[in-house]
């Protein structure tokens, strides 16, 4: 077929290339991977496991971090093994059909940590701006809505770039990335993608600008109230309920919005590459340390898991 002027060839398959300049160090990359993949793996699991388990860990913070955690795996596994197959083979083909599912569970996913990390934002405004009424507030079926929104509504909002994505025509089958993202599927059509950009902007206000817009007023609000604290000490520690909380929101923005701002073409797609690489390998990773480096309660938690293990 012929679309603008351009052989267009429908294709069975994909083909991930992933990063060629280091297929000659392919092994020390692969174990590497690997291993960053299995510790994610363990560290989220192992959050879920202590919120479901511990005494300790049932407060509305916890309850969205464990939630947080399962959206990290899911996040990490719908790239990471394919992607180490793409290392060893150094390049691996992909059906159709499979790469816009790992497009939309990717996606679906890093939409809806944008909302836990706003409802998890919310709470910390309750807890710090209205404790009192934090507990009747925050109760057990609110909490759930906001899990069940987060989820449901980030994946009909992927269901229709998914639908947009599928609607295209494609005039080559080798994607200059290591998993099927919107960018790189995007140039490899030939169809007019203008209106598919503009309903991308579109689509986005509600994940990125809303949740963003959210974030920012709970913390303006939260540190109106701790500035407003008499005592050094008081705000120190009012501060740190929210702290692990801020890094995370501060990380996973300032990763989205170099992404997908930095351009990726010439010598700044290999950078564009390497800093998705980073951002869905190490986010992940990340989170469970950020929110147990310095929680008293998590250690603690840690620690009577490990003896009632051994």
């Amino acid at each position: 077929m012929r679309v603008d002027g351009v052989n267009a060839t429908p294709f069975n398959d994909f083909i991930l290339l992933g990063f060629p300049e280091l297929n000659d160090y392919k092994l020390p990359v692969f174990c590497t991977i690997l291993i960053l993949y299995s510790m994610t793996i363990c560290e989220n699991f192992l959050i879920i496991s202590l919120v479901s388990t511990s005494p300790r860990l049932q407060s509305p913070m916890y309850f969205f971090l464990g939630h947080l955690a399962f959206a990290d795996i899911v996040l990490i596994s719908s790239i990471v093994p394919k992607f180490l197959e793409v290392i060893i083979k150094e390049g691996s083909p992909i059906p159709y059909v499979d790469c816009l599912a790992q497009f939309q569970l990717y996606a679906g996913t890093v939409c809806t940590e944008s909302y836990l990390l706003t409802a998890m934002s919310y709470d910390r405004y309750l807890a710090i701006c209205r404790p009192l009424h934090y507990i009747s507030i925050m109760s057990m079926k609110l909490r759930y809505s906001m899990i069940f929104t987060s989820w449901v509504l980030s994946f009909i909002i992927v269901s229709i770039s998914v639908t947009l994505l599928a609607q295209l025509d494609y005039c080559g089958s080798n994607i200059e990335y290591f998993f099927c993202d919107f960018a790189p599927l995007i140039d490899l059509s030939c169809s007019d993608t203008t209106g598919m950009s503009i309903n991308m902007t579109l689509l986005s206000v509600p994940v990125v600008l809303i949740n963003f817009t959210c974030v920012m007023i709970s913390y303006i609000y939260i540190f109106r109230t701790i500035f407003g604290i008499s005592t050094t000490s008081g705000r120190q520690k009012t501060f740190f309920t929210c702290s692990s909380h801020l890094v995370a929101v501060s990380i996973y923005y300032v990763s989205m919005f170099v992404v997908y701002t930095l351009p990726n073409r010439g010598y700044l797609l290999t950078a564009n590459n390497f800093i998705s690489l980073i951002f869905i390998v190490l986010y992940p990773l990340l989170n469970p340390i950020i929110y147990s480096l310095r929680n008293k309660e998590i250690q603690a938690s840690v620690m009577k898991y490990i003896r009632s293990s051994g």
